[in-house]
């Protein structure tokens, strides 16, 4: 059967018996008709049916005259050869998957078309190739009923994701940090938008690139868009935090021959994590998507950071606002695309730090109130020491891990370590009772802040011993 006899087949047998309805419209959409007087009938036909309107030849027709497609004689001529060319309306379905087939054959086409046509004005074959890939996955998912779940599918999902959890798997990617992955309710969802937020010097690029770490030493690969820190300075965090040396020094390559050793061996774990970084330091969201479709496999994307992506600019305003907008949706829609969660970092606004209490909160998110609506969770740093005169520089400091918002679970807090020596975070069971508070407001068993971390220091809880238990805690 050809596509415009199979067109006219599922009409006819809707005319012939309104329930044929039900059928056709799980399968088919209105522009999925070749012939524009088909196209324009079904649309008659689909708006009667949400106003609840008896369908049959004569309403039709009246429905036609009412959306001006009516033509005086050659209509009702029509809606007679329609009924009289259907073979039989028990085989509508079959009918609508053939109208169907051939709408996609058509879509496929355009595509090739387009793709031929770019080439010949000398668009970038990358963007031609992205912009194909877009239209082809649009087209794969035009069906109309492809995502609906009945009752019993949705709750078998559940079943299956329960069960996924237990083997390890499941809906949400860790982010290595037990007391962190417990506030977000399992760690971050699949297809969500993260953000990661804080003022410099806090340690969001160091807590980002362990978490990658973290989830690539699992095997799960990892996509790290870093945009603020060329790749040798991520890399010497990375080294640190293996070693034990401060990431300077490696850089300055000022090391003993023992260290240079531990250095090598380091090196040799790192280069088999599955953790890809690009190379160029600008990028949009359509060139991030264009490197994660590279990484098979791929489980995260990280960005660092969000104000450093460039906007795609589609005939909009140039303002920062409207740009920050336009990059914050695309990000959301980068998530949802893959199917994997986007964990994107992002400056605070300054003036939050004058408060008198500087605990980032929500409104301090830079440039537009789209990154905190789009996000499907929000997490602050923040280091109290930070803002205080007798901070010193280059010991552990208190990093509070605010969950500012979590769309799937609610809000909290926890406490890590951080060794800014050694770019390592953990949430180390040695844990302040008081935060900074004099030694005569503290109990006999408590230790204030620089007592605990001079035993961090005796006791040497950057091992690998020591790691591993905190994260299987």
């Amino acid at each position: 059967m050809r596509a415009l006899e199979a067109e006219q087949a599922v009409l006819g047998s809707i005319l012939i018996d309104s329930r044929c309805l039900e059928a056709a419209a799980r399968i088919l959409r209105p522009q999925d008709f070749a012939l524009e007087l088909n196209r324009e009938l079904y649309q008659v036909i689909l708006a009667m049916d949400r106003g609840k309107q008896r369908i049959d030849p004569v309403t039709v027709l009246e429905g036609m005259k009412r959306a001006g497609c009516y033509v005086e004689g050659a209509s009702r001529s029509y809606l007679l050869q329609l009924m009289d060319v259907t073979p039989t309306a028990a085989n509508v379905e079959e009918y609508a998957k053939i109208v169907r087939e051939e709408a996609l054959k058509r879509g496929v086409a355009a595509v090739a078309e387009y793709i031929t046509t770019e080439l010949a004005e000398y668009t970038p074959t990358p963007d031609v190739l992205m912009e194909a890939v877009r239209r082809l996955e649009d087209l794969q998912k035009d069906g109309v009923n492809e995502d609906l779940l009945d009752p019993d599918s949705a709750m078998l999902a559940f079943y299956a994701h329960r069960d996924l959890v237990a083997q390890g798997g499941g809906a949400f990617v860790p982010t290595g940090y037990q007391d962190l992955d417990q506030q977000l309710g399992g760690g971050m969802l699949n297809s969500g938008m993260y953000v990661l937020a804080a003022r410099p010097g806090m340690g969001k690029t160091t807590l980002a690139i362990n978490i990658a770490d973290r989830l690539a030493k699992q095997g799960r690969p990892v996509l790290f868009v870093s945009l603020e820190m060329d790749p040798e300075q991520l890399e010497s965090k990375r080294l640190a935090r293996e070693t034990g040396i401060p990431a300077n020094r490696l850089l300055m390559g000022v090391l003993t021959d023992e260290e240079e050793a531990a250095v090598a061996d380091a090196a040799d774990v790192i280069r088999a994590l599955p953790v890809h970084i690009n190379r160029r330091d600008t990028a949009t969201v359509a060139d991030v998507e264009q490197m994660a479709r590279r990484v098979k496999d791929l489980a995260l994307i990280v960005i660092d950071y969000i104000g450093k992506l460039r906007p795609e600019l589609r005939g909009r305003s140039p303002g920062r606002v409207e740009y920050m907008t336009e990059i914050s949706g695309d990000i959301k829609s980068l998530a949802r695309r893959f199917r994997v969660p986007v964990l994107a970092l992002c400056q605070l606004n300054r003036a939050g730090s004058d408060r008198k209490d500087p605990t980032p909160i929500l409104t301090d998110l830079r440039d537009t109130g789209a990154i905190e609506q789009d996000a499907d969770g929000v997490i602050f740093l923040h280091r109290p020491d930070y803002y205080q005169s007798q901070k010193a520089a280059g010991t552990i400091s208190e990093l509070q891990v605010i969950l500012a918002k979590n769309r799937h679970g609610s809000s909290g807090e926890c406490t890590m370590a951080f060794d800014m020596r050694s770019s390592k975070m953990t949430t180390s069971h040695y844990r302040p009772v008081a935060r900074r508070r004099d030694p005569e407001q503290l109990g006999p068993t408590q230790m204030t802040w620089e007592e605990m971390e001079d035993k961090w220091d005796k006791e040497n809880p950057f091992t690998d011993k020591e790691e591993q238990h905190d994260t299987d805690r």
